[in-house]
Parts: C-alpha cells; structure tokens; sequence
C-alpha cells in the first residue's frame, strides 16, 4: 500500500519545522536529481546546495538557516539522519511472517516466539531458543544451543556455530559466519597442535553486520560486540575480542586476537589491527592504517604504522615530491663536496 504524508505530518515524524505549504503531499523519496514533485528530497552536503534551486522535488529536507531558493522545505538539524527516517516511513514494507515453511528443517527442542518465520531450506539444530519476529533465510544453518533474541534477521547462509548468543534488533547479512573457530594452535615439535575453541560469541542487541563476515568463538569466555555496533562487509574479528558499543567497523578490516575496543570506534576500510591491544574511546583511524600499539582515547590515526593523522596528512603531502627532493639533495651534496675541496686547495 502506498505511503502519503503532509510536510506538516512529515515535519511532526521528523522534529522538523515546514517552511511553505504545509498541506502539500509527499508520497516518496529521491535525490536532488531525480526527484519529482510528489517526491521529498534532502540536502546534507553544502557542495550539492545549487541543486536546491533546481530540482524537481515537492520539497527538500534543509538544515536550519538554508536557503530553500522558493522551495517547500522542512528545516531538522540532521538532514542525513531525517533521510533515512523517510525512506524507512515511504518505502521499508514490514514482513508478513510466514511461520515455519515446507522444507525446513527444525532439531529437537527448539522453543521459538510468535510471528517467527523460516524458509525453505534453514536448518535450526537442537536447543536453539528464537525471540519474536525472527526472519531466517533460505539456506541458513544455526547450530545446537544457539539463542537468538526478538527481531532478528539472518539472511541467506548465514552460520551460528553452536552456543552463541545474539541479542534483539540485529541483523547479519548473507553468507557471514559467526562462532567459527578462533586461530589457535600451539607449536608442537615441526607442525602445531589445535588449541580447542570452547567459548562463544556473544551479540549485543541493535547490530548489523555485513555479508561475508566472519567472527570467531573465544577459546575461552567470549568474543563480544557491542551494543549499536555495526560491522561492514568482509570483516574479520578474531577470537577473544571484545567490540565496544556503537562502533563503526568498515569494510576488509581485520582485528586480531584478544583485542579490545571501547566505545564509539571507527576504524575505516582495510584497517589492520594487531592482537591484544586496547583501543580507546572515540579512536578513529583512517583508511589502510595499520596499528601496532595500543590506542589512547579521542585519537585519530592513519598510515602504517598508524601515527597521528594530522602528521600523517603533513607526511602524505611530502610524499609525491621525494623524487625531487632526493635529485636536489644530490645537487646540494656535490656542490657542498666542490667547494670542500677549493677550501682545500
């Protein structure tokens, strides 16, 4: 069923206030670009602000003291946030549950909610417990002992190794894998010895994680993440770490081993993260950046090895001129050696 609102019903759901006609109906959302005059728009980067002027939209979600340039507008202080309030209201349809379906697969004593659906395909083992309003794909495998709280998606193929725990309002995208073993063994003559993995890992409520992403069992205790976090595509958490709340863990990253984080951490695509280190509160390390130590709170790094990121950006700018400075270095040492031997003769 279509979704239509007034700016003025809008504004209300936003925190908003409506500059223009407030009876004016939205039924829809699309870029400054593309969009229609049924459609609500925003503008979150200054950069785009010419395009306000322009676009076809039936309004545009503007921060306070934007120019509107005639447009309907609603004012809120985070057009970004407001953005993806809108296309959850206009366009995020909530599921039907459909209930355990043909081709299933259920072990013994599975204790599920209400309006919990599984589709052809999954396979829940012994002694899972399922919240309310659990969704799991086809071709989802969740081992014995696993509990999943309400409100939970597992979509395609995804693994929940026996005895983890996942809490309420997450959601793991296709193909991820959590509960695997951690990378243990211990060197034992001229090959190694498998060190059991006998922990779990726990998932705190209101994540999401990325597909293809792996998070390992603790050998011991637990490999934990963090209440908010939210873990990107093909990432790697190993065994024993513990991701504090509402962190940001972007694309490729990998952390090693018994690492901590605390809370509110991005660490950007392709980061690497040494094993048993401690970051602090607030870090954010930038792209590609490799970090060897521990991280005090409230910094931001980059490079590799990772150092204060605004020496590193100072270094980055240096970089593309070493040719240059390398060939007048060279002038400057024969012309220091020219006039060492004048003073010598």
């Amino acid at each position: 069923m279509a979704v239509s609102r007034t700016l003025r019903e809008l504004a209300e759901y936003l925190g908003g206030t409506v500059a223009g006609d407030e009876s004016k109906t939205i039924s829809g959302v699309a870029s400054l670009d593309d969009a229609a005059d049924h459609q609500i728009t925003f503008l979150a980067n200054p950069r785009y602000a010419p395009k306000v002027a322009t676009t076809g939209a039936g309004a545009v979600v503007l921060p306070p003291g934007a120019e509107r340039h005639g447009r309907n507008a609603i004012h809120v202080a985070n057009p970004y946030l407001a953005f993806a309030k809108l296309l959850t209201l206009f366009h995020v349809a909530p599921r039907e549950p459909q209930g355990v379906m043909e081709g299933a697969l259920l072990g013994r004593n599975v204790t599920m909610g209400s309006d919990v659906t599984i589709y052809p395909g999954a396979f829940v083992g012994d002694g899972v417990t399922l919240g309310d309003r659990v969704t799991i794909f086809p071709g989802v495998v969740i081992y014995e002992g696993v509990n999943l709280g309400s409100d939970v998606t597992l979509h395609s193929n995804v693994v929940v190794y026996q005895g983890c725990r996942i809490g309420n309002r997450v959601t793991i995208h296709a193909g991820t894998i959590i509960g695997s073993d951690g990378f243990g063994y211990a060197p034992d003559g001229d090959g190694f010895y498998k060190i059991p993995q006998l922990g779990i890992v726990i998932i705190e409520d209101d994540v999401e994680i990325g597909a293809n992403t792996t998070i390992d069992r603790a050998a011991l205790a637990a490999t934990r993440i963090g209440r908010g976090t939210k873990i990107d595509n093909l990432v790697m958490i190993a065994h024993n770490c513990v991701i504090g709340e509402n962190c940001t863990i972007v694309s490729q990253v990998g952390i090693s081993g018994s690492t901590k984080l605390g809370r509110r951490v991005t660490l950007a695509g392709q980061v690497g993260v040494a094993g048993h280190l401690e970051i602090g509160d607030n870090v954010m390390v930038g792209a590609k950046s490799g970090i060897p130590g521990n991280v005090p709170a409230g910094s931001m790094v980059s490079g590799m090895p990772a150092f204060n990121h605004r020496d590193w950006l100072r270094v980055s700018a240096v970089v593309p001129k070493l040719p240059e400075l390398k060939k007048t270095i060279a002038e400057l040492e024969k012309r220091v050696r020219e006039l060492e031997e004048k003073q010598g003769a």
